[in-house]
């Protein structure tokens, strides 16, 4: 949740003003789809542990978010793979 938050709320690279869109957009989005931050911590937490049985993941770097579209809701999810996890293939 931590790492979310810093991700939203702390990037120094950007200008106030695309902070504050981004911080808004988060918001209005996770408002729609009546998901609370809790909640999308919840869903991280269960792909880390899910991923983590076939690849070797930065979990530290890993971001997902909710983005709405007109007729949809799309789970982004952008997970930095540091390796595979050769032995739990099947056939090896």
């Amino acid at each position: 949740m931590f790492e979310l938050i810093q991700k939203l709320f702390g990037r120094e690279s950007q200008g106030s003003k695309d902070i504050a869109k981004e911080r808004l957009r988060f918001v209005l989005v996770h408002d729609r789809v009546n998901v609370s931050p809790q909640f999308m911590e919840v869903i991280k937490d269960d792909m880390i542990k899910v991923i983590s049985n076939y690849m070797d993941i930065n979990e530290t770097e890993m971001e997902i978010s909710l983005t709405k579209t007109n007729t949809q809701v799309a789970l982004v999810a952008n997970i930095p793979v540091n390796r595979m996890k050769r032995s739990t293939m099947k056939g090896e």
